[in-house]
């Protein structure tokens, strides 16, 4: 009896310890009316009466799923969005990896990031093919704390998208809105996860020698190898949130069904637990076939990069995934234009390799989560923009799958000058607010 008191005391300390502060539930300024879709609801317009929605996991009357919740807050806030500290996001933002160029920032009082590496040994991949040693790098932040049953309380992972590294998550405008002392995910009270995936970062890669040889992974793979760095390398039995924008959001769709009991919580930022099909597929198709078919390519075993075929990738990539509003601000004259993309294309091009790309675009081949929703039990924010053309509204693909999902909640965010299409994902500025209430909905969960 008394383990049992302890356990639940500690429980409540822990989770009053990580719960937000509160100016961070201070009432935000007016947001686009976002869709908010509870988890067993059918989609209805919004109204904009401005009522709080259901919680998380629980029923309410479609015609009651409105506008933002008055607690929702503005993280950066318009002035920072205005005022040219997010001037340039476009040129700096790679709006599919989620990444930005500019060197990250560490605030006073934020802790430092440790790097480090964890070797896999004999790793086998889906495909029956093993690597003798699969090395994952890693950064974290902050301290794990354990309750009193040795169950870890704080730990926090954030994954990459494609062609990303965790790095990119401790840019200004990611981490340095959500780590600080203070912030939603304070890193002096969280301790913050953020790999490298297979193929990607410092993490084992085809370009480390062994080019078209190299295992041809996917994203069970990937989530695996997460796993492993979690229990294995940094002995972590229990996480309080994945968060994961594009690649890595999907990939928090597999962690809930691989691992239903490992995390609290889910927050997917662009995409849809369905197989990848349409024009997301067709893509991804030309994106390899323009490595492939490239001459140069040699089928992988190429001295210099198949830059034409590279370039063509590249090219494709940067349409689907960027926004008109912000590519006509930083381009609004035909030489401004062509400037920013000679700019852009010369420095995409000295920091890809072909191999690597076409790897970490192949891995998508069987995702697939939509067979296996109800497997899910963690409690599942996700968050999509309506000027993301990767993942299109239109298609109504969230709102027919979203109800099988017992504890989940889905926000499209409409489309404004804020948006950055498919790189929204990486502004804590948008939808910020609406993690914040999550992690308060996780507390509330823990505590009980």
């Amino acid at each position: 009896m008394r383990s049992i008191f302890a356990t639940f005391v500690t429980a409540i300390a822990v989770a009053a310890a990580i719960a937000l502060p509160q100016h961070l539930v201070a009432r935000a300024s007016a947001l686009p009316q976002p869709l908010i879709l509870d988890a067993r609801l059918a989609s209805r317009p919004l109204t904009a009466r401005g009522e709080t929605p259901a919680a998380f996991g629980r029923r309410c009357i479609p015609a009651d799923c409105v506008a933002p919740p008055s607690n929702i807050p503005d993280i950066l806030g318009r002035r920072a969005l205005s005022s040219g500290r997010l001037a340039g996001l476009g040129a700096t933002l790679d709006f599919h990896h989620g990444l930005l160029t500019a060197a990250a920032l560490e605030p006073e009082g934020r802790p430092a990031p440790v790097e480090g590496d964890f070797a896999i040994s004999n790793f086998r991949f889906g495909t029956g093919e093993t690597l003798p040693s699969l090395n994952l790098h890693y950064r974290t932040l902050g301290t794990p704390h354990k309750d009193a049953s040795g169950l870890v309380r704080n730990a926090v992972m954030i994954l990459h998208g494609t062609g990303g590294t965790g790095a990119g998550f401790l840019s200004q405008t990611f981490g340095g809105e959500l780590f600080g002392p203070g912030q939603l995910l304070d890193a002096t009270r969280y301790f913050i996860v953020l790999p490298d995936g297979i193929g990607h970062g410092k993490s084992t890669r085809p370009s480390d020698g062994l080019h078209a040889r190299f295992p041809k992974y996917t994203y069970d793979d990937m989530v695996r190898a997460q796993h492993a760095l979690l229990t294995d390398g940094l002995k972590i039995n229990h996480l309080r949130l994945v968060l994961g924008t594009s690649m890595g959001a999907m990939h928090c769709w597999v962690w809930g069904e691989m691992y239903p009991d490992f995390a609290d919580g889910l927050v997917p930022l662009a995409s849809a637990p369905t197989a990848i099909a349409g024009r997301n597929r067709v893509m991804r198709k030309m994106i390899m076939d323009s490595i492939t078919h490239d001459p140069a390519w040699k089928s992988g075993e190429y001295s210099e990069q198949p830059r034409q075929g590279l370039a063509g990738a590249l090219n494709l990539l940067m349409m689907m995934t960027s926004s008109p509003l912000q590519w006509h601000r930083l381009g609004p004259t035909r030489d401004a234009a062509d400037q920013w993309y000679e700019d852009q294309i010369k420095s995409r091009l000295a920091n890809t390799d072909a191999n690597d790309m076409l790897y970490q675009y192949n891995a998508s081949r069987d995702y697939d989560p939509s067979p296996n929703l109800e497997k899910i039990t963690a409690a599942l924010l996700a968050i999509n923009s309506a000027d993301d053309v990767v993942n299109p509204p239109e298609l109504g693909l969230m709102e027919k799958l979203m109800p099988r999902v017992k504890r989940g909640r889905y926000i499209l965010i409409p489309t404004s000058d804020r948006t950055r299409g498919h790189g929204t994902h990486s502004l804590p500025a948008i939808w910020g607010g609406y993690l914040g209430e999550f992690l308060n909905t996780l507390a509330a969960v823990v505590s009980q």
